[in-house]
């Protein structure tokens, strides 16, 4: 009788290791399929180097960012890979961080990127995560071990604004995507801060950047971004935190940050924060 549970047991952990592998294996062949998308959509690049003259009339505060992040000459950035480590809040109501850690790849033109994330939920279950903008359109899927999808939203013109924004936040991570050349329309606010404008085909989105006195983003804003509420998009306003700037292959990015909600009583409800650990640029050609 021994026996014949060993083997039960032994017959059962193999059917789930092996469903956990094909999990794995299928969500591996979404993302590939997802970053040869964001590939095929690729456009071409000008001009190939960052020239001063095309910021003069910019607001002043976004004339400061760019002489901060960039060098004259600074050849202009078309791809980047990425790699995080940070943690998740996926409740609502409470504080439940959970760690993760992540890729993205990123195309300049046409504006687009694939978030690859893994969380760890509990012990030996992660959240695949993807969320993404692939030639216009917005996807966010989530799903446990690559099995079971808990989360899919896609294909709508909110989830196309709302990631699309996502683009234009994390562009402090490839700064030359910021600029005029590069379809960026900028609006003076004050002297510390600045609106940003991008469109792509249908879709356009606006957020508000501030600077601190040295020129660096220390904060991205929407009034309202497309949030997934019971199953619903909700429009709510929005944030980013940057910190922590280095020098990355001439180019000035912040290594850390933040995102959070705007709850409706005003408090702040963060859900996103990570480090950069690696990232690798290839610059237009």
């Amino acid at each position: 009788m021994v026996k014949i549970i060993l083997i039960i047991i032994l017959i059962f952990a193999g059917v789930i290791a092996s469903t956990i592998a094909l999990g794995k294996y299928r969500w591996q062949l979404a993302t590939e399929e997802a970053r040869s998308n964001l590939e095929a959509a690729r456009l071409p690049i000008q001009p190939l180097t960052f020239d001063a003259r095309e910021i003069t009339d910019l607001p002043a505060p976004v004339q400061r960012y760019f002489r901060t992040v960039l060098a004259e000459g600074q050849p202009l950035i078309s791809t980047v890979r990425i790699s995080h480590q940070g943690t998740f809040n996926a409740s609502e109501t409470e504080e439940k961080w959970s760690p993760f850690t992540s890729t993205q790849l990123v195309i300049s033109q046409r504006p687009g990127f694939d978030w690859d994330a893994r969380i760890a939920m509990i012990p030996g279950v992660s959240v695949l995560v993807r969320d993404a903008y692939i030639a216009g359109e917005g996807i966010l899927h989530a799903s446990v071990l690559g099995i079971a999808t808990v989360a899919e939203v896609g294909g709508t013109p909110e989830a196309a604004r709302g990631e699309l924004m996502r683009f234009l936040a994390e562009a402090a991570w490839y700064p030359t995507r910021l600029l005029p050349s590069q379809g960026i329309e900028w609006e003076a606010i004050d002297n510390s801060s600045a609106r940003a404008t991008l469109k792509d085909g249908n879709t356009s989105v606006s957020l508000d950047f501030s600077f601190d006195e040295t020129g660096a983003i220390v904060a991205v804003r929407a009034d309202a971004r497309p949030r997934t509420v019971n199953g619903k998009m909700v429009l709510t306003p929005w944030q980013g935190r940057f910190w922590d700037w280095e020098m990355q292959d001439g180019v000035r990015i912040p290594k850390a940050g933040e995102v959070a909600w705007e709850m409706p009583d005003g408090s702040l409800k963060p859900y996103w924060r990570a480090r950069i650990t690696n990232i690798v640029y290839e610059f237009a050609k």
